[in-house]
């Protein structure tokens, strides 16, 4: 997909014809709380969310400062915490009972009280039984599973074939809760498959054996799911802390790559920031990896669990990849709480600014109209420096901040503008599947080039409406790898997106000032999602 991506973005070729492009019919404003109008819309609005969306209600009327409105929201949260606890909903309890706590509820207390009464058990993983830990490589390889997804029988030339998905998996409970891939037990899972699956594990000493398995929580963006299994393990591993790993160290894998269980490679640390996720970094590692490894353990030196296995690019040997061990650790509890992770957004753009090769700071650089940071008061240029008192220095660092927060609750965030010091509330939108598609709909073409394409249009001609000129081009953006430079004349012939491809394809006509002013047709592409959307 890279490659064609590569050769879609810096092809030249003859364009036919003149489509119109979708531009919105109106573009979201700020409100302007000085109207007395806004502020009767706003406060009817707010009367009628608070019985859908407590939580919003109470971060809208937060803005609008009306005393009266933010007490009748407040209580609102109240009573759907109480209902929670009674219906014995942790994961809506949490959510509403952290919302409060950062919006500065008072009494919080006596509601993490009840919040700890409604659930006692251990999230696996957090607690460590040191009578189970690993003593030896031989340990390891026994706390190391096959991860066997039987899904009947395939027709390939006329005769029908076993259908199976291998991977790996390890054990971090002795009470049978293991890791795993989400791309290895998928079909288990996604609504739109239709056909037959059994969820299993094979334990390296019994591949003979298959124990029947459930999937207790899944994550498709990181790529993460959590396994339960009846029976207790010999061996589990501990969860060891990645962020002390740097390029050169050793570690080792384990696994089941084409179906020979209890494989160990070993190799180094190559790399450990390579951007292959939409909202985080990983691991480049040198360590033999094959189909079947995935979702096996990346080992130190001291048998912790480092990172987990996820990608291998078999065509290149020594390119493969894992997922640091922090991310398992920061989304642990919302996996034991069940079912699908959904990741949540402000609705923003931007970047790392480096200085001297160091991260100094996140930022925005566009907002999305109407999104929450737009309604909670962010704004290009600012700069975001802590999330629920966390501090921030990157974008991995703010989506990281985000993996251990649900849909639907508030963070306090605190920011720069102009040098201001400012702290705003921002309620968490779930994360779009198409966070471009989002951004080109919900703006004008001069302003949501700047997400997609890394460039900021301002129109040219008065007489023909794809007329522009770039007005500033974001260093190492899409547009600053084809070449625009700004003040280069630019055409936008038509825009597509494209389901197939997950991407958007606009088709333009522009002088390069960078190749001598030289006409040429382009088509410029940019995916759905990107891990500068957040």
């Amino acid at each position: 997909m890279n490659k064609k991506i590569f050769l879609l973005g810096c092809m030249i070729i003859g364009l036919t014809g003149c489509k119109s492009i979708k531009q919105p019919d109106s573009v979201a404003k700020e409100l302007n709380y000085s109207d007395e109008e806004v502020i009767k819309i706003e406060i009817n609005r707010i009367e009628k969310l608070k019985s859908k969306n407590a939580v919003k209600a109470l971060w809208r009327s937060y803005f609008l400062g009306n005393e009266t409105v933010i007490k009748e929201c407040e209580d609102a949260v109240l009573s759907d915490f109480d209902k929670a606890i009674e219906d014995n909903d942790y994961s809506k309890a949490k959510i509403l009972k952290d919302s409060l706590s950062v919006y500065g509820y008072k009494n919080i207390s006596s509601l993490d009280n009840k919040l700890k009464s409604l659930n006692n058990s251990v999230v696996p993983g957090t607690i460590v039984d040191r009578t189970k830990l690993p003593k030896s490589i031989a340990n390891c390889v026994d706390a190391t599973v096959t991860v066997w997804v039987d899904k009947g029988i395939k027709v390939e030339n006329g005769s029908g074939i076993p259908d199976i998905v291998i991977g790996s998996g390890f054990f971090i409970d002795k009470r049978g809760y293991i890791i795993t891939n989400n791309h290895v037990i998928q079909d288990c899972v996604n609504p739109k498959y239709e056909g037959f699956t059994r969820l299993y594990i094979k334990l390296p000493g019994d591949m003979d054996t298959k124990i029947p398995a459930k999937v207790i929580g899944y994550d498709p963006i990181i790529d993460l799911a959590l396994l339960k299994v009846e029976i207790e393990p010999d061996f589990v591993f501990e969860l060891g802390s990645s962020s002390d790993l740097n390029v050169g160290d050793k570690i080792s894998v384990i696994g089941t790559p084409i179906g020979l269980e209890g494989t160990l490679t070993s190799g180094i640390i190559s790399n450990t920031k390579r951007e292959l996720t939409k909202i985080g970094n990983v691991f480049q590692i040198d360590a033999a990896v094959n189909s079947g490894n995935s979702g096996g353990p990346m080992i130190d030196q001291n048998y912790k669990v480092q990172a987990i296995i996820f990608a291998g690019m078999l065509q290149f040997q020594g390119l493969n990849f894992a997922i640091p061990v922090e991310y398992l650790k920061q989304e642990l509890e919302l996996l034991y709480l069940g079912g699908e992770i959904t990741h949540p957004w402000i609705g923003a753009y931007g970047h790392t600014i480096k200085v001297k090769n160091a991260n100094k700071w996140q930022e925005v650089q566009y907002v999305l109209p109407g999104g929450s940071a737009h309604f909670a008061g962010l704004r290009k240029d600012c700069i975001i420096k802590e999330v629920n008192g966390t501090k921030i220095n990157s974008v991995e660092d703010f989506h990281f901040a985000l993996l251990s927060q649900s849909v639907g609750s508030l963070i306090k965030c605190k920011y720069s503008l102009n040098d201001e010091e400012r702290e705003t509330l921002i309620y968490l939108e779930k994360r779009p599947s198409r966070p471009a598609v989002e951004f080109y709909n919900s703006d004008y073409i001069t302003d949501s080039f700047i997400p997609l394409y890394g460039m900021k249009l301002k129109a040219a001609s008065t007489s023909n409406r794809k007329s522009y000129r770039i007005d500033y081009i974001i260093k190492g953006s899409r547009a600053d790898e084809f070449g625009f430079s700004e003040n280069d004349p630019i055409m936008i012939n038509d825009v597509k997106i494209d389901y197939k491809e997950e991407g958007i394809f606009s088709y333009v006509y522009i002088q390069r000032k960078s190749k001598g002013f030289l006409d040429v047709s382009m088509i410029i592409y940019t995916p759905f999602d990107s891990f500068n959307y957040f």
